[in-house]
């Protein structure tokens, strides 16, 4: 392997470490879960194949445990991961350009991933780079979930409030994102979101929440993407209307 290649996958691991260190304990509430739902070991490992998705995995033990119907499992799924989607749109996947890496690059496009490659300067980026940083991600994550796994079977009481994972991730990156003030939008669509949904249908209001919120996100992404063209035109008449006022003096 040429020197340059190893230095980009050695500095893709190394990237992954910060990212780790949320997956990895995410990774052994995982597998606690799992053994305290009364549910098979290699559903850890299994889930975390195929879906590599911590929010959703820690949804979705609660929906197998108590045998939800897999129309309502096939729509939380679509909900809950349908903010991958923005993710495609500035995610460097021009740069893995084998069919089978490309592959692996989008399944393996989870928040951690896609926080970790923004932080990098584009020139610094690389097919290497970027796909030894998610393969570590993963790494962490079924290695989380099996010692999880493990740690249920040894414990003589199941550990109380594991439940609490998921909202605890999500106030934290809720916490995260207000320190940007590009995100205060996101975060006044999503309140808005959740007290229309409480009120109109409280029985379903998670449901109503993500499926309202991702509407929202995608009127104001049409937004967003008319007002630089909006920005750009105003920009180029701006020399006309002045030279025209000029002309117009007495």
């Amino acid at each position: 392997m040429p020197e340059d290649i190893r230095a980009r996958i050695s500095a893709g691991v190394h990237d992954s470490f910060s990212a780790g260190l949320g997956i990895f304990p995410l990774g052994i509430a995982l597998g606690l879960l799992i053994i305290q739902a009364g549910l098979p070991w290699w559903l850890a490992p299994a889930l975390s194949v195929a879906a590599f998705a911590g929010s959703l995995e820690l949804l979705l033990v609660g929906m197998i445990a108590t045998v939800t119907p897999l129309a309502a499992v096939a729509l939380t799924v679509l909900v809950v991961n349908f903010r991958h989607v923005f993710y495609a749109f500035s995610f460097p996947l021009h740069l893995v350009r084998h069919p089978a890496a490309r592959a692996y690059a989008v399944y393996a496009m989870i928040d951690e991933a896609y926080a970790v490659s923004a932080s990098l300067p584009e020139q610094e980026r690389s097919a290497p780079r970027l796909l030894a940083m998610q393969l570590a991600c993963e790494a962490y994550w079924v290695g989380g979930g099996l010692l999880g796994v493990a740690l249920g079977a040894a414990l003589p009481a199941p550990v109380e409030g594991l439940e609490f994972a998921l909202c605890a991730l999500f106030t934290v990156l809720t916490l995260d994102a207000f320190r940007s003030r590009r995100e205060i939008p996101s975060l006044l669509l999503a309140g808005a979101s959740v007290t229309a949904a409480l009120v109109l249908t409280p029985d379903l209001a998670v449901l109503t929440a993500m499926l309202l919120y991702v509407t929202l996100l995608l009127a104001r992404h049409t937004l967003t993407a008319r007002r630089p063209e909006t920005t750009a035109t105003a920009v180029r008449e701006t020399p006309r209307r002045t030279a025209d006022a000029f002309d117009d003096r007495p």
